[in-house]
């Protein structure tokens, strides 16, 4: 509960709603000597908490919210138990994806799940796409060189270090000295209420820019609090399709070609009429389209923009690519995590932790903002990042978790919840918070990229 309050408090939300919140359970149920429980229940629960306080501007009344730390922790690996049709989603993991070992005996973990990611890489090694080739071209490169080469290259690979190393790392340097999240006035516009409704994000409409699992489970989340999210991806860009279908539940997904004139004034219709625009691609991408956080809020006055980074907007790595996998290499967690597990390899944590807690504190810090919007009026830039999340596991401590056995689909049936979508019958995990009055629900099935025009209902 402290590592809650410490969060809810650094927000500025009012401390009498912790009152109301319960969190039970304990660590461990995931293999891992890292805190994953306390991170899943903390970030789920204050997302929750932030959604009873929209409720009670919007209603007068204060509702409870409860947490179990086993089904947090179940929500933080949702895409390893989705099933379509009674079956589980295939693999989606590219087989030069993963850790690899360079001829200095230190090791890199590449990202290739993208095919220009994967082409990429084997451009930069002048090999055939088998791990087999890959191994043999990485063993006539240093780790640290093939890190910065691919780097430059645009692509996305890390070389494991231990906490130490990234302590002294520049951006390692940079990020200890960031909050793990800001909340900042970028704008003036007046006060806006909260629109009337029957859940605490009735009639607020997010625009969601984001792929892969952090920024589409910051909209996932904020539509089971009944927000209107609207998925924005372009035609032309590669997805991950399982990825697509459990974060795509409770919202409507359409396409729009940013790279041309008609797409970027449609986008900007939709923004004009929005509450929220997340966006997660690359560090400048979006800006340069027209659609950075102050572009937004001349656009729409009043909008909460939140932005998704892999290593933080400070730095000499701002503008590097970057995911979960690629962070928690890097930051020293997946060598810990070997040297607790007594292996030399390093190890990958039990969850795309990062990635989720990162999607809830993105939600959470939004609905924070637009708690200050209808008090304070304004607009309003959030931003988070997957390292500044690492970092903040990180400071969480260790548990004795490595022995515990890794949970399979059979372990998680209760968890499991059963619906229609676009992509046929889905079991899928059921969101871990309960609400007294407004329980957290998907009002919208999943449905394939660019299903639906591209207008708010």
């Amino acid at each position: 509960m402290t590592v809650l309050a410490d969060l809810w408090r650094a927000a500025g939300q009012p401390a009498d709603a912790l009152d109301a919140v319960e969190l039970t359970g304990t660590e461990p149920l995931l293999p891992s000597s890292f805190a994953i429980g306390i991170l899943a229940q903390t970030t789920i629960a204050a997302a929750a908490l932030a959604a009873a306080e929209l409720w009670r501007l919007r209603s007068g009344r204060r509702q409870r919210v409860s947490i179990a730390m086993r089904d947090a922790e179940i929500e933080f690996r949702s895409e390893r138990y989705l099933c379509v049709d009674g079956k589980l989603c295939p693999e989606y993991m590219d087989p030069i994806h993963g850790i690899h070992r360079c001829r200095d005996g230190r090791w890199v973990r590449i990202h290739a799940n993208f095919p220009h990611h994967r082409d990429g890489v084997l451009s930069l090694l002048r090999c055939e796409h088998s791990r087999a080739a890959v191994a043999q071209a990485l063993a006539n490169w240093d780790a640290e060189v093939f890190e910065e080469a691919a780097a430059n290259a645009g692509l996305v690979a890390t070389m494991s270090r231990s906490f130490a190393e990234w302590d002294r790392h520049p951006q390692g340097r940079v990020l200890s000295a960031l909050p793990l999240f800001t909340i900042e006035r970028i704008g003036e516009a007046p006060p806006q209420a909260m629109p009337s409704g029957d859940r605490p994000l009735s009639g607020i409409r997010v625009l969601e820019l984001t792929r892969v699992i952090a920024g589409p489970v910051s909209g996932r989340t904020l539509a089971v609090h009944g927000a209107d999210v609207l998925l924005v991806t372009g035609a032309h860009l590669p997805s991950m399709e399982p990825l697509v279908i459990d974060n795509g539940r409770g919202k409507r997904s359409t396409a729009i070609d940013l790279r041309d004139t008609a797409g970027r004034a449609t986008l900007t219709s939709l923004l004009r009429d929005a509450d929220v625009f997340v966006q997660g691609y690359r560090p400048g991408a979006i800006a340069a389209r027209g659609f950075g956080p102050q572009d937004a809020a001349r656009s729409r006055p009043g909008i909460v923009y939140v932005s998704l980074s892999a290593y933080g907007h400070e730095g000499p790595w701002a503008q590097r690519r970057g995911f979960d996998s690629l962070v928690q290499n890097v930051n020293g967690l997946n060598v810990a995590e070997a040297e607790a597990a007594h292996t030399e390899t390093p190890k990958a944590l039990p969850a795309q932790a990062i990635d989720h807690a990162t999607g809830h504190l993105m939600a959470f810090a939004a609905m924070t903002a637009l708690a200050r919007r209808a008090r304070e009026g304004g607009s309003w830039h959030v931003r988070v990042s997957l390292a500044q999340t690492g970092h903040w596991l990180r400071s969480l401590g260790r548990v004795d978790g490595l022995a515990h056995p890794d949970p399979g689909l059979a372990e998680v049936r209760d968890r499991l919840e059963e619906s229609d979508s676009g992509f046929g019958r889905l079991t899928a995990v059921r969101h871990a918070a309960n609400m007294s009055e407004t329980p957290p629900r998907w009002a919208r099935p999943s449905m394939p990229l660019g299903s639906h025009p591209p207008s708010w209902r």
